[in-house]
């Protein structure tokens, strides 16, 4: 890919000739290629050169301008006058413009301890009077034999597990959000006695989706109620937490308190209605997403809206959060437990006028409606906070429950005779329907088995909407729904086999379309009509829908042309080879309106899966539109290549150099590297632009395939400079690298981002996920999202016609008496069935692989490592490819087995 240099970006860079305040000095330098008959031009940014010279070859020079007239060994002396030789914006940049590899470097860089040596362009850059050849450098480097981050993770003995990294990385607890699916009334229980926050009792917080259940009584301020069971808040660390089963959304947790131990049990179910799969209650789409955060709308569905927040903020039935402590004396003597039923507030200053009633156990408002209904051992509690004598073995049993909001005490003594134990049951079989409506997974490490479920009930807890039938928000958290973060949360939904749920989350963006198709729900974010339509093509590859697809064809084509308009408008001169074709604007929170790799990258990816889904149902646009992607990939690649060019390389850990690639076409280098003087810190990290939202997209979004150099680049700098135990900062799910490690079986670096990440940032005991390293957004489904997407990667993932098996899981996995069991997942070849089973005790490993569509991949790759490394002496069922540790079925007809001998 060309500089295209009649655009003129090289010979402005040899125009900028001012000097900088500090570090003025001249210095020569040597460009030496190791091959090849070497020909381009030098431009240089905060300096000039005064003079080119060949140094080996034959060649000529002219002005910035050289061409070698013989290939191989050849080096070219460059004279830098005025340059700038201090760390900071303002350093001394030259670019080698020397197709089809050109290349930028800090002039600050070039020293003869660290020569800038770029093998994948045999080229090197020495301090002129450096006499060591390309050969020279090639040796001395090569016999330090140190190693990239990512050559060291592959290169280590495999120990990939939760335990391998539980003790090296954060442990974070996350509040707990409890509710029903689908009803936007949702409580948030936070735990003192857990690091969740400072706070000095247990805190249980109704929610509106996000928003705060305000109150009169409260002075029209947040509801927020205090209680706590035990002594309170001491010098040990003695509380467990749970899941009912591990998955389901009903919190256990076990507070040890000297010989007391309190086992409590948390859950959400109705005030009068049994929580069942056919229950009627949710919240319109609509009014859930008012009351999320970053939500937007036109004035059409502000309008809608106004019509229908009505009736949904004053239902005739709350929900409720049930609430049950029963502590047990374990000592030898007779010991106190305390209990202190539910009060207003976040702390003991808190003064909002409300009384206990002994009598009913009723705490009621000064209004008079009721805020929560407490009893011990089955009768109402006789005082607020309550010591009771329990003798040694035996327990006594604390309940309360709290409505979402306030009621009256008509309504507060029927909920006063509800049984907890027969609302536990329902809620129970309630989410175990859930599940048992999804595809099954079975994992040898039962911790990811867990939280595959769990994740897939933590989203389905805050997607938003009426069921049967009606529009769905899937929400991220605390947040609406995002073209871009809702994506993994619908995808898995599809490879679950939640297809109606899937199918109604995507009609949400189709709702909210505006009318000139541009999709945009939150916070003044640009991408997420690429995003949201690359997502619609995704549900269409999993389902083959062309009903849908016939339905939805004419908001599909109205959002690509959208796209099509938007692109048009940067067509022009100024524009052509960085950023030409390409739309500007913001892809997160930071205001960067720039020409962004990734907001291209997912707006061709729409685009393409818009004429992919056009063609299947016979559409007359399809071509027209497959053929504006086609262009617009074109576009981007061109303008990457030459951004790429024009950023500085930098070192990796074997001693190399490496091309870099700003996260837009505007810049000029990584912004992290502060080329210009400029700040970039934003949520906790320099990093944000360059590996969240940066040009890794490109691979991700298929403008880069994940094989070609280029993007082994990007992933060999990003785990250089970017990742910490192979995981981005901050955010770290927003790094799209492990995409790419394992649809190239980087099984190890894939490994260790897999389990670092949700490692740091999930709840290590009720696997909710924060949104960022530093505990901010709670129950962030986005984020939980990608961890489940990375999950079935792991097991199985497409690749063209083809279907990748186990390709990156655990070697652990497949021990003596390990199976893994897939039944029902979904892919693009329809549903699946697998299993693989390992008898390494008696010398095999057998496995087993269905494909019951009418759309079968037509060859199968299954993975099976050797959990010590041993390599197969008999393959039965299909090729075995040692490099990959797999067996190639080739001619899938539907079904096969595969057996290793060992």
């Amino acid at each position: 890919m060309k500089l295209n240099l009649k655009y003129g970006m090289l010979a402005a860079l040899t125009m900028l000739l001012f000097k900088p305040a500090q570090g003025d000095t001249d210095l020569r330098i040597r460009i030496e290629w190791k091959q090849g008959q070497q020909a381009g031009m030098i431009g240089v940014d905060n300096g000039s050169i005064s003079r080119l010279t060949i140094h080996k070859g034959r060649g000529k020079v002219a002005e910035d301008h050289y061409h070698f007239t013989r290939d191989g060994n050849n080096a070219l002396v460059v004279d830098c006058e005025d340059v700038n030789l201090t760390v900071g914006p303002g350093s001394t940049v030259i670019t080698v413009d020397n197709q089809p590899n050109a290349f930028s470097f800090f002039l600050r860089d070039v020293t003869s301890d660290y020569p800038i040596y770029i093998p994948a362009y045999g080229v090197m850059v020495l301090r002129a009077d450096d006499p060591r050849s390309y050969e020279d450098v090639e040796r001395a480097v090569l016999s330090r034999k140190s190693k990239t981050k990512i050559q060291q993770l592959t290169d280590s003995p495999e120990e990939a597990s939760f335990a391998s990294v539980e003790n090296r990385t954060r442990d974070m607890s996350v509040p707990t959000w409890l509710g029903t699916s689908r009803d936007f009334r949702i409580f948030q229980i936070t735990e003192a006695l857990s690091d969740q926050s400072p706070g000095e009792a247990n805190i249980i917080s109704p929610r509106r989706s996000v928003s705060a259940v305000t109150l009169p009584e409260a002075g029209d301020q947040a509801a927020n109620y205090l209680y706590t069971v035990g002594r309170g808040v001491g010098v040990q660390d003695n509380i467990s937490r749970r899941l009912d089963q591990g998955s389901l959304p009903i919190l256990h947790s076990t507070l040890t308190d000297d010989d007391i131990q309190y086992h409590s049990t948390t859950f959400v179910s109705f005030e009068k209605s049994a929580l069942s799969l056919g229950s009627r209650f949710g919240t319109d789409f609509l009014v859930a997403d008012s009351h999320s955060g970053g939500h937007m709308f036109t004035e059409d569905q502000k309008q809608l809206l106004a019509e229908r927040q009505g009736e949904v903020l004053n239902p005739d039935e709350e929900t409720v959060l049930y609430f049950r402590s029963e502590a047990v004396n374990t000592g030898t003597v007779p010991r106190y437990a305390w209990f202190k039923a539910p009060r207003p507030g976040t702390g003991w200053h808190h003064r909002n006028e409300y009384t206990f009633d002994a009598t009913t156990g009723f705490s009621t408002y000064a209004s008079g409606r009721v805020f929560c209904i407490s009893r011990l051992n089955g009768e109402p509690l006789q005082n607020e906070e309550i010591a009771v004598l329990v003798a040694p073995g035996e327990k006594v049993v604390f309940e309360f429950c709290v409505p979402h909001s306030p009621v009256d005490s008509a309504r507060a003594t029927a909920l006063a005779s509800q049984s907890f134990d027969q609302r536990y049951t329902e809620a129970k079989k309630f989410w175990q329907d859930k599940l048992a409506q999804a595809a099954t997974i079975k994992l040898p490490e039962k911790r990811i088995e867990e939280m595959i479920k769990a994740g897939l009930l933590h989203l389905d807890l805050i997607t938003f909407g009426n069921d049967p039938d009606e529009t769905l928000a899937p929400n991220i958290g605390v947040y609406s729904p995002i073209g871009t973060e809702s994506s993994p949360i619908i995808q898995f939904y599809n490879s679950m086999g939640w297809q109606d749920i899937a199918k109604r989350s995507l009609t949400y963006f189709l709702d909210k379309q505006h009318e000139n198709g541009f999709i945009q729900n939150f916070g003044g974010y640009m991408v997420e009509t690429g995003a949201a339509l690359w997502t619609m093509g995704e549900y269409f590859r999993y389902t083959n829908d062309t009903e849908w697809a016939r339905e939805a064809a004419s908001k599909l084509l109205k959002s690509a042309d959208y796209l099509i308009e938007w692109r048009n408008q940067s067509k022009k001169g100024e524009l052509q080879g960085r950023g030409y074709g390409m739309i500007s604007g913001k892809v997160a929170d930071p205001e960067d309106h720039f020409h962004q790799f990734m907001l291209n990258g997912y707006a061709y990816i729409g685009m393409g899966r818009v004429a992919e889904v056009l063609a299947a149902i016979g559409h007359g646009e399809a071509d027209r539109i497959g053929k504006e992607a086609a262009a617009w990939k074109a576009d981007i690649r061109e303008s990457f290549f030459n951004v790429m060019a024009l950023s500085p390389v930098v070192p990796l850990g074997d001693g190399t150099w490496c091309p870099t690639a700003p996260p837009w076409t505007e810049a000029v280098g990584l912004r992290a590297l502060h080329v210009k003087p400029e700040v970039f810190w934003s949520h906790g990290t320099v990093t944000v632009s360059d590996a969240m939202l940066g040009p890794l997209y490109l691979v991700f979004c298929e403008v880069l395939d994940a094989d070609e150099p280029a993007a082994r680049m990007l992933l060999d700098y990003h785990s250089e400079l970017f990742y910490q135990g192979n995981a981005a900062f901050s955010q770290p799910y927003y790094s799209r690298h492990n995409w790419m490690q394992a649809k190239l079986g980087m099984a190890k670096p894939f490994l260790e981002t897999y389990y670092s990440t949700f490692a740091a940032l999930a709840d290590r005991e009720t696997y909710s996920f924060w949104e960022h390293l530093y505990k901010v957004s709670p129950h962030k489904t986005h984020e939980e999202g990608w961890f489940l997407m990375e999950t079935r990667w792991m097991l199985y993932m497409e690749d063209g016609r083809a279907l990748d098996l186990f390709k990156t899981i655990p070697r652990a996995w497949m021990a003596d008496g390990e199976a893994i069991v897939l039944d029902g997942v979904q892919s693009y070849f329809g549903p699946l069935r697998v299993q693989a089973k390992s008898h390494v005790g008696a010398g095999y490993i057998e496995a087993t692989v269905e494909s019951t569509g009418d759309r079968k991949p037509e060859t199968v790759r299954i993975r099976l490592p050797h959990p010590n490394h041993s390599k197969p002496v008999h393959v039965d069922g299909g090729t075995y490819e040692e490099k990959t540790e797999s067996v190639v079925v080739t001619n899938f007809n539907g079904k096969a087995t595969v057996r290793l001998t060992f």
